[in-house]
């Protein structure tokens, strides 16, 4: 997607930073914000508003540190359409991506779906001052997810399964959904979806998980990381069609603060984490309830980055 008006966007990611937040860090010198500009000599790390992105990016501080850079954390800045101005603007250096929503973001016309050929599109599709280090195995996606007695009363197994009953349901996703390419609009051009009702909630949080298992909507958008779809039964619909594209863990890095000690310790985690890895590092936070920072520390430490 292309950058939309700040005003519009700083609305949109105060309306997602209420319904999810990721641990605190002790690594945290501002508040949740994407003003100010980042320190000079200082990698400054933001990440979007759900705990997954905040570990990932108290993992990335934690590295760094490791190395001897000085660090600090601006956490749960918010959607996309928050953090990547903040990026263009210098109030952050640093933050935790997905190389498939990312390069649509910046590319809406993009067809690449295979990791490596996402990776290579998005490489291409970045603006000059901003570029990707190496990505990771690890993949976290959209999806859309309904719960078993969903699945079983109307046979579904796949996206393009709702096609029929589609205008009878409530959809449930983030508050930008509407306007994003793998949201509505994406559901509707790729699978011929159009759903009864579209019910704004958090970014795959704590509000999605619970509208769908009170039957407040029947679909809802969740990460493929998330501990709670094991937990509740919930089922995730196929998407033989690609709606969602590889997405690969991958860190979004403004190019000046990319030498050599950064990208080599921000590349070998990289090296390090695996989608099962990160299922369970998530399942840590969100389930066992461990701060971020910590699950961060220990990590690093079991993998000999700290």
């Amino acid at each position: 997607m292309k950058n939309r008006l700040l005003t519009a966007a700083a609305a949109l990611g105060v309306v997602a930073l209420a319904g999810c937040g990721g641990g605190s860090s002790p690594l945290d010198t501002s508040t949740p914000s994407a003003g100010g500009s980042a320190a000079a000599g200082t990698i400054t790390i933001g990440s979007a508003n759900f705990p997954e992105s905040a570990l990932l990016a108290e993992i990335y501080a934690g590295a760094l540190q490791a190395k001897g850079v000085k660090v600090s954390t601006k956490l749960n800045i918010g959607a996309r359409e928050v953090y990547i101005p903040a990026l263009q603007d210098g109030s952050i250096d640093l933050v935790p991506e997905y190389t498939g929503v990312l390069l649509q973001y910046y590319d809406k016309t993009a067809t690449a779906v295979s990791p490596d050929d996402v990776y290579a599109a998005l490489q291409k599709a970045l603006p000059a001052n901003l570029t990707v280090l190496d990505k990771a195995s690890a993949e976290d996606k959209d999806a859309v997810v309904v719960t078993k007695e969903t699945a079983d009363k109307y046979h579904l197994t796949s996206i393009g399964d709702l096609a029929p009953v589609a205008p009878k349901l409530v959809l449930g996703g983030p508050p930008e959904w509407p306007s994003r390419p793998t949201g509505i609009p994406g559901l509707k051009k790729v699978y011929g979806l159009s759903f009864k009702e579209f019910k704004p909630l958090d970014v795959a949080g704590p509000l999605s998980v619970q509208a769908l298992k009170s039957g407040q909507v029947a679909a809802v958008d969740l990460f493929t990381t998330q501990s709670a779809i094991a937990a509740n039964g919930f089922v995730v619909l196929q998407d033989p069609k690609n709606l969602f594209a590889a997405q690969n863990v991958v860190p979004l890095i403004t190019k000046s603060k990319a030498d050599p000690t950064v990208t080599a310790a921000l590349n070998a985690v990289s090296a390090k984490l695996d989608t099962p890895m990160l299922a369970g590092l998530v399942k840590q936070v969100e389930v066992d309830k461990t701060d971020t920072a910590t699950v961060a520390k220990n990590w690093l430490t079991q993998n000999g980055l700290a």
